[in-house]
Parts: C-alpha cells; sequence; structure tokens
C-alpha cells in the first residue's frame, strides 16, 4: 500500500536514485533494489574485465536446446549468480525475437518462433526468481532490431502484435515475472515508454499484470506521456522526466494521483518482493557441470556423413585443428550486457588436444582470428601495485593537456574500455578530460605493424613519443553513444624491429558526455596467404580436420544490425580449400544467428554451436568424442537464399518506419506459406541417438486444450533425446506445442503433449477458434512432420 506516503515520495519512487539502483522509503518499509543487466550471466556495472561472472550460453544457443527443465536450471545459476554479487534485479530474459537473421541482436534472442521464445523465457524467469532474484523481460515491444532503434516506429497489426511479439511477454507475465523493461523504439507511432495501449490496456488491464513496467536506459520522452501510458519507473537515475516532475504533473491535474500511486505501488511491491528471500548461489563445480550440458545440449549437428561423428582417434589416428574460432572463439555477443569471462576459461583448442591427446597433431588458424580489433599485447608502463603483469597502464585526467598527477590510474588486460558517468571512477569526470593508455609492446617478428585506435574523442598514437597517428576533434554529446557503439577504429603501418621493445601510447581527449570508450589493438605482420598455406598443409597431411569458423563478438553489437548473412569471405574460402585437401573434415560452426551456409555440404559433419557460454572448449570435445549428444535443433531457420526469409531488411523508410510486412509469417512460416524449402529447416537436427514416432492420436486436454499422444521409441545404440514438435496447419503452419523426450536405447514411450486452446485461437478483434476441425502435424521439424490428427476447437 502506498496511501501513507507522500506527493514527494509517491514522486521519488518513479525514477531511479543512481545509474543502478531504485530509490527508497526505509520508513515506509520499502528498501531500494540493485540491478544488473543481462541475460547470460551478471554484467558488471563498470563493464570492466575484471568483474567475473559466470557466463551462460546465449539464449539462441539455449532456444536451440528446445528444452524448459534445462532452461529454468540456467535462469537459476544466473540469479544464484546475481545474489552473489548483491543484485536483486536481472535485466533479462530477452523475449524479442529473431524476426531477421541480420538483428545484431539475435543471439540474445532464444528464436524466431514465439512459443518457444515464450516458454523458455518463462522457464528462465522462474528458474531466476527461484533464487529470490527479480527477472525483468525486455524489451516490449518489437524491439527486434537495431537499425535505428532509438527512433524507428514499427508498424505492425494487432493480430501479429498479439499472436507473435507480445506472446512472450505475456507469457513472462503469467511466469511471474518481476518486471518488464520498455523498449527504445515506437510501436504505431508511440514511444513504447508511452505505449498505452499496450502497456495500460493490454499488459495491466487484459493480462491483469501487477509487475513493474521501467524504461530501458535513457529511453524516456515526456512526463505526462510516460505516465499516462502505464509507466511506472524511469531508468537510469537521477531523473529527467519522471521523479519530482511526477510530483508536478499530479499538481497541474495533467496526471491522475491515482496512476501516480499505481506506479509507485507497483514499484514498492517490488522492493518488498525481492530485496529478501535469497537462495545460496549455486556451487561452483555444479554451475561449471551445468553450463556444459547446457551448452551441449544447444549444438545442433544437420550434417553426419558415413557416421563421421564422434571422432574415433582409432578411426582417425591424425586429426588437425584449424580455424580462427579454436584459438579465439566468440563466447557471446558485444551488447553492453557483455560478461567479464573467467580468465582460465579453456579454449576449445586446448579442451580438443585434452581430450583427444596426441591424436591432435597441430593447429593453425588458417584467417586472421582478430580481424576488426586485435588485441594489444603490451606490459603496463609502470608497476601500481595491483598485481596486474600485462596490460596498459590507465591514467584518467581532468585536463585535455594532461597536466597534473592523474586522479586515477589503474591496469587494464583488455583492448577496449567502457566507463559511464556515476558507474565507473572516472564517470566522475564531466568536464572536458582526458585518457591516457600507455605499455610496452616487444614485436615477435620483424615488418609491418598495424595499429589501431578508436574512441569518443580526439585521438593521438605515439610509438617511442613520436606521434605516428592524430585526430582531432572532440564529439558532440549526441554523438558518443554512436561512436562507442559501432567500435570502429582507424589504423596506421609502422615498421618494426623484432625484439626492440616500445613505449606505446595512446591519448583521448573528449568532452562531458554520459559515458566514453578508448580502444586499441595492433596486428603484427604474417599475410593471408601464409596462413591459408599452413593451414592447408596440415589439412593434407591429417586423416581427419576439425574446422572451427565464426564469428567475433563484434559480428553482434547493440544499435548495429549487420549488412549480409554470409560468413567473412576469407573464411568460406578456408572452408572450400580445408574440405578440398581432406574429405574427412568436421565444421564447427560459432555463430549466433541464422546465417548462409551453401558449403555445408563440402563437409562430412557439421555442428552449430552457437554463442555457448564460458563451457564451450569442454563441451566441444566431449560432443565430438562422443561423451555427450549434441542436443540441439534449430532454433531458426536458414534459408537457401537471403530473399527466401520473409523479413531480411531492418532499414526503416524515409518517414523512419519499418514495416512488419510479413505479419504472423515470421520466419519458417513465411517459407512454408510461400512453398520454399530452406537449407536448414526450424526444429531440423539430429544426435548420434536415433528415434522413430508413430500412433499419433488426440484427446481432449484441460481449459478447452487438447493432449497430442504418440509412441517415441530409440532405435539406435545410444541413449539420446528427440524433440517432438506439433504443428497447426491453418491459417498458417504454426508450432503449438513441443516436448523433449530422453530415452535410453530400444526404449519405448508413449508421450502425451498438452496443445494449449490458445493454440487453436486467432485474433480477429478477440481471441477466436479456429473455424472446423483443425489438422494438427506431428515431428521432428517444420519440413518433417509426418503424422497427423484432427482436433475442434472447443
Amino acid at each position: 500500500m502506498t496511501t501513507e506516503l507522500s506527493l514527494a515520495d509517491l514522486a521519488m519512487l518513479t525514477a531511479g536514485a543512481s545509474m543502478w539502483r531504485t530509490a527508497a522509503v526505509p520508513e515506509a518499509g520499502i528498501p531500494a533494489l540493485s540491478m544488473a543487466d543481462g541475460p547470460m550471466g551478471v554484467a558488471g556495472a563498470r563493464i570492466d574485465e575484471r568483474d567475473v561472472s559466470m557466463l551462460t550460453p546465449a539464449p539462441v544457443a539455449l532456444g536451440a536446446s528446445w528444452d524448459a527443465a534445462l532452461v529454468e536450471k540456467v535462469g537459476r545459476l544466473v540469479g544464484g549468480e546475481a545474489v552473489r554479487r548483491g543484485v536483486d534485479l536481472m535485466l533479462a530474459p530477452n523475449v524479442n525475437l529473431a524476426r531477421s537473421p541480420l538483428a545484431g541482436r539475435a543471439f540474445e534472442y532464444f528464436s524466431e518462433e514465439p512459443l518457444l521464445c515464450g516458454t523458455l523465457g518463462a522457464a528462465w524467469v522462474q528458474g531466476c526468481q527461484a533464487s529470490g532474484t527479480g527477472a525483468v523481460a525486455k524489451h516490449l515491444v518489437c524491439n527486434d532490431s537495431e537499425t535505428a532503434r532509438d527512433s524507428m516506429n514499427a508498424v505492425v497489426d494487432e493480430r501479429t502484435l498479439r499472436e507473435v511479439y507480445l506472446l512472450p511477454f505475456e507469457m513472462a507475465a503469467e511466469a511471474g515475472c518481476a518486471g518488464m523493461l520498455t523498449a527504445y523504439n515506437k510501436v504505431n507511432g508511440s514511444w513504447c515508454a508511452e505505449a498505452g495501449d499496450i502497456v495500460q490496456a493490454i499488459a495491466k488491464d487484459e493480462w491483469r499484470y501487477p509487475g513493474v513496467f521501467m524504461s530501458d536506459w535513457f529511453g524516456t520522452h515526456s512526463t505526462a506521456g510516460s505516465l499516462l501510458g502505464g509507466l511506472d519507473l524511469e531508468m537510469p537515475g537521477p531523473a529527467r522526466f519522471l521523479g519530482a516532475r511526477s510530483a508536478a504533473a499530479v499538481r497541474d491535474r495533467a496526471v491522475p494521483l491515482a496512476r501516480l500511486h499505481d506506479a509507485a505501488g507497483r514499484v514498492a511491491a517490488t522492493a518488498r518482493r525481492f530485496a529478501a528471500g535469497k537462495a545460496p548461489p549455486m556451487p561452483e563445480a555444479q554451475a561449471t557441470a551445468l553450463l556444459a550440458e547446457a551448452a551441449a545440449a544447444g549444438f545442433t549437428m544437420v550434417r553426419n556423413v558415413g557416421a563421421m561423428l564422434p571422432l574415433d582417434p582409432r578411426r582417425f589416428g591424425r586429426i588437425a585443428v584449424i580455424g580462427p574460432n579454436a584459438s579465439a572463439p566468440c563466447f557471446q555477443g558485444g551488447t553492453f550486457a557483455k560478461i567479464a569471462l573467467k580468465p582460465d576459461a579453456i579454449l576449445p583448442l586446448d579442451a580438443l588436444r585434452a581430450r583427444f591427446g596426441d591424436a591432435v597433431i597441430g593447429y593453425e588458424p588458417g584467417v586472421d582470428p582478430q580481424p576488426k580489433l586485435p588485441r594489444m599485447p603490451v606490459a603496463p608502463a609502470r608497476a601500481l601495485g595491483d598485481g596486474c603483469a600485462q596490460g596498459m597502464t590507465i591514467d584518467y585526467f581532468d585536463n585535455v593537456a594532461f597536466d597534473g598527477a592523474p586522479v586515477l590510474s589503474e591496469t587494464r588486460d583488455t583492448n577496449s574500455l567502457t566507463w559511464f558517468h556515476g558507474v565507473h571512477e572516472a564517470g566522475a569526470l564531466q568536464c572536458a578530460a582526458g585518457t591516457r593508455a600507455s605499455g610496452t609492446f616487444t614485436p615477435a617478428r620483424s615488418g609491418e605493424h598495424v595499429f589501431h585506435v578508436g574512441g569518443t574523442g580526439a585521438l593521438r598514437l605515439l610509438l617511442d613519443g613520436v606521434e605516428v597517428y592524430r585526430r582531432d576533434g572532440e564529439l558532440a554529446p549526441g554523438d558518443v553513444m554512436g561512436r562507442l557503439k559501432s567500435g570502429d577504429a582507424d589504423c596506421v603501418a609502422v615498421p618494426l624491429q623484432e625484439g626492440r621493445a616500445m613505449e606505446v601510447v595512446v591519448e583521448l581527449r573528449y568532452t562531458a558526455a554520459r559515458c566514453q570508450g578508448l580502444w586499441y589493438g595492433v596486428r603484427g605482420p604474417g599475410g593471408a596467404l601464409e596462413m591459408m598455406a599452413r593451414a592447408l598443409r596440415l589439412a593434407e597431411s591429417a586423416d581427419a580436420v576439425i574446422l572451427v569458423v565464426g564469428e567475433t563478438s563484434d559480428a553482434s553489437v547493440e544499435s548495429k544490425d549487420r549488412p549480409d548473412t554470409r560468413l567473412p569471405a576469407e573464411q568460406v574460402a578456408l572452408i572450400e580449400a580445408v574440405c578440398a585437401a581432406n574429405p574427412h573434415t568436421v565444421i564447427v560452426t560459432n555463430v549466433g544467428h541464422a546465417f548462409d551456409t551453401p558449403w555445408d555440404h563440402l563437409a562430412q559433419a557439421v555442428l552449430h554451436c552457437w554463442y555457448p557460454g564460458q563451457e564451450f572448449g569442454p563441451a566441444l570435445a566431449q560432443v565430438l568424442a562422443g561423451d555427450r549428444e549434441p542436443g540441439g535443433r534449430m532454433p531458426v531457420t536458414i534459408a537457401c537464399d537471403e530473399g527466401d526469409y520473409p523479413a531480411l531488411s531492418l532499414r526503416p523508410d524515409a518517414q523512419g518506419d519499418l514495416h512488419y510486412s510479413d505479419g504472423v509469417r515470421v520466419g519458417y512460416r513465411g517459407l512454408a506459406a510461400k512453398g520454399i524449402a530452406p537449407r536448414h529447416a526450424f526444429g531440423s537436427g539430429f544426435g548420434y541417438a536415433t528415434f522413430s514416432l508413430g500412433d499419433a492420436a488426440a484427446t481432449p486436454g484441460e481449459e478447452g486444450g487438447w493432449v497430442v499422444s504418440l509412441t517415441v521409441r530409440n532405435t539406435g545404440t545410444r541413449a539420446g533425446a528427440e524433440v517432438v514438435q506439433v504443428y497447426r496447419t491453418v491459417p498458417e503452419l504454426t508450432l503449438v506445442a513441443f516436448a523433449k523426450v530422453g530415452l535410453q536405447p530400444g526404449e519405448s514411450r508413449t508421450v502425451g503433449i498438452p496443445v494449449a486452446a490458445r493454440r487453436l485461437q486467432t485474433w480477429r478483434d478477440g481471441w477466436r477458434n479456429l473455424d472446423g476441425p483443425v489438422e494438427l502435424l506431428v515431428g521432428r521439424a517444420s519440413d518433417d512432420l509426418p503424422l497427423s490428427v484432427s482436433v475442434t476447437a472447443a
């Protein structure tokens, strides 16, 4: 209850107190809540590589598991990590949809299918909140792309909005999530933070959802508009539009007092619900085992000619490991929710060497593992007593002339720095200021070295005191975030001598803004032709090749979508050359979204690993060796051609509108409606076990639903799991239920899969039953549905 609160206290509760905390009213028993970003773990508020946390598989990898029980355990792990870190609310899960394969944050989405996304999102919520940590589902709604996300207007019809894009949020609400985070974009002309027809009319009034609605960071645009649209909490603090201005709006009769009570009451109820009652974190050994299990559960095998996998060293005595992602894997994407990975995370290459021993005869990357921003392997310019033996010495100054002593110094073993106002200690420098990074670099080879440098202001690069690069001119405050998110760097080539140590200094001068960033790196000599030649010689000398290709974390970022669905051209050339040199090749992909795979027929086996989190290496070695099953099924569709995707381009038109013209026919639905065969269908994939399905039937279920039953038999010699999928055929092919069924060799089981009544309805000015008998197809994938039953909506 908030009736005892003053108008000032009510208003105070509608805005954050700081970057990551809500306001408190201790005398009313309303504590402050601490928040952190997710969903792949607990992101450090400072965006600092030293704030290490457990890194789970990305949502797309969890989506590939099709396993709600497993995802609930992962949510529980993250909730426990939040308890360990003193965090009360996680900004997760992300239940937007992978509408287009170009979406920059597609790796953060469970699937292109709303039912799969909603089911797994709800499971994650329940697991996280079992630890006493609140889950805030994001981003409400249609934040399914990054291009112009701060201004674009998603134009979407009501049926599509209800059946597709709101469904995962509705399921998160039914799971009792703590809150929902409104998106930056507009929907049908209204900012999401002011979208009363969605937040107020649907979520609060229709769903009767009691949780708190908060803005994405700096995502508010008005006072009365936000409050009347149903927003309860503006983040971050200090307030820009709500807070004290909420009280003024009530006094001016622009906002009813009852609306302020509703907003403050939701914030207060959430604070009381999640400030206490915490469960202990998961023990580290148990958590590590779970993360390896979860990674393998999402590995999706789409090709295995001649049962090449599992790899048997008795059959393939000499195994070559090739590819950039074996030594420089992409554990996660590059958003502000990036998790600081533990420094001793086992690389795929090291795990493969440990598992296969002397059978691994060598490794070659074949192409540059860090094509955009290489590392800066330096020793600190001076010792700071922090025990760091490598990395740059970072000095922060409160002036642009670098006069006097720095106000803060630290050693940072990273090639990319970000600091926010009010979070990082240097964020207090809200003035014209400067940052200097310095270290000692010793070239391993003589020749031309390319230095990369980028940042949110004017830049200088000095080698042994000599300026070799300069970019003048500070960015205007409105340009800083775009520069930071793009991560683009400039380059300069300098000839260096092997073994001759030199001082590297990078200087950044900037004006006041809410965040700043500096990034740098160096690439030594050794051209592409030389790397490719070494890789091919190794491939030719081996009995089998494990070829690990994929992305770097800067391939999936906030505020930028991809230009195409292809792997880098040099990686495609490597795939083609290695497969020609050795036909016994296993291609392992490390990509976080649907992507073009016209080369997959060249290899004997293909395994899609997505972004698998910190246990990528051990999980990969275990799956390739046959210690674990590759348990994944496709969470997205891979089309034969980019033009086949129902939605591809994510660029708004001249008016800023992005038309969701694919309607409800997103992903596999659109291809099926047009009779277009995919390269890899939604739901497809297989493990080492084999299964048969038969004897499908349907019987009435609870609350007007149905239960589809069938017999599932493990026909192989290994234990494994099959994902049984049920689709309706009208008005378009649509997933209505699924179950993951684990069986021992030779075991047979009758499985009942509930189909909720809502799954047999469509939106026509209200939820309406589908007309007449509805055919339900049952099988293993959207293009492999051999069984059918007929039901009638109640």
